[in-house]
């Protein structure tokens, strides 16, 4: 038999390192389950549980979903990156940058303010102000004169920003402090503190939907991330199916982010290292994106609530080893791996 070429050598090898993270995160999520602070500082012993109701309480009501939710939320904002920067090529691009998480604070605020702290009502006022502020990026930056295509939305998405984190800015300044503000300042530093299965149970069909269709049109980001003419030569309407994925990736976000707060930088950095790691094929890049975030996001949350006697800030840690990653990223010769060309 003859030897495998060595791009079907790299294939495979690359499919198998994707397997071994599969493998890999439910063992991180159960060391996780083990890991706190009762009885004492470090991994509890699992064999206890049945004659332990304090230990199983803790384990099965508090860590058990939080250690579910992490996962949920790292898997949908790294897949939602990845999506943003394939279909407007640019390696620059993630919710953040394109008034994604800002109308998101903001329709969560404003209904905080209004009625109060509820779940369902935070959840859909948070997907209503994703949209609102990604429909308004992208009518911006198609309004835009100026520069290339990569410029004009980085622009916007800068404008529109601005104007969501001003109009954030007066719903804090009118918000009851004892009360509003203070559930307003803690949703934006991001934590998973109120985690919880009804918690988890009013985001999951929601996220789970955008992840389960990002994963299933993976195979069309390669042609979508590339210029319309290309994708309509192959037969493909790529006005359609960027709306679709765009939708699903800022619905799901707004989904994760009404219960886990602003949780930034991984997003951005996440994808760039699946490509670098799994190569730039969205039909492994995207899946590792989504396995990278949600291991990312539940070491972070993991240490969050077991180094200090206090909680530390979810959005704290990533945004620290997100700056920290992106700093070393860009120092390389060539940081930014795509297969997306310019965008018009």
């Amino acid at each position: 038999m003859s030897r495998a070429s060595p791009p079907d050598a790299a294939v495979r090898r690359r499919s198998g390192g994707l397997w071994l993270l599969a493998a890999l995160l439910p063992c991180l999520a159960l060391l996780a389950v083990a890991l706190g602070r009762y009885p004492v500082a470090g991994f509890a012993p699992l064999r206890d549980l049945p004659t332990d109701p304090m230990l199983r309480a803790i384990v099965l009501d508090v860590r058990l979903p939080r250690v579910l939710l992490a996962l949920l939320a790292g898997a949908m904002l790294a897949g939602a990156g990845f999506v943003f920067q394939m279909v407007f090529a640019n390696p620059l691009v993630e919710p953040g940058f394109l008034g994604v998480s800002q109308g998101a604070a903001l329709g969560a605020s404003a209904v905080i303010v209004a009625w109060g702290w509820t779940p369902l009502g935070v959840q859909a006022a948070a997907a209503g102000g994703a949209l609102l502020g990604l429909l308004a990026t992208c009518l911006l930056a198609r309004r835009f004169r100026f520069g290339g295509w990569i410029l004009r939305l980085v622009l916007a998405g800068m404008a529109v920003s601005a104007v969501l984190g001003a109009a954030l800015a007066f719903v804090k300044l009118v918000a009851e402090p004892s009360r509003d503000l203070q559930d307003i300042t803690l949703w934006m530093m991001g934590g998973l503190w109120n985690a919880s299965f009804p918690a988890l149970a009013s985001v999951a069909p929601a996220s789970l939907a955008a992840l389960a269709l990002l994963f299933a049109m993976r195979w069309r980001l390669n042609l979508l991330s590339l210029p319309d003419r290309t994708a309509h030569s192959v037969g493909m309407d790529p006005r359609r199916g960027k709306t679709v994925l765009l939708v699903a990736a800022a619905v799901g976000t707004a989904s994760v982010i009404s219960v886990c707060g602003l949780v930034g930088w991984v997003g951005l950095l996440v994808p760039h290292l699946a490509r670098a790691l799994f190569g730039a094929d969205a039909r492994r890049a995207l899946p590792a994106s989504m396995l990278l975030g949600a291991a990312l996001v539940l070491l972070c949350d993991t240490a969050a609530r077991s180094l200090l006697p206090g909680e530390i800030p979810l959005g704290l840690l990533t945004s620290l080893l997100g700056a920290a990653g992106f700093c070393v990223m860009v120092s390389r010769r060539s940081p930014f791996r795509t297969t997306a060309k310019d965008a018009p």
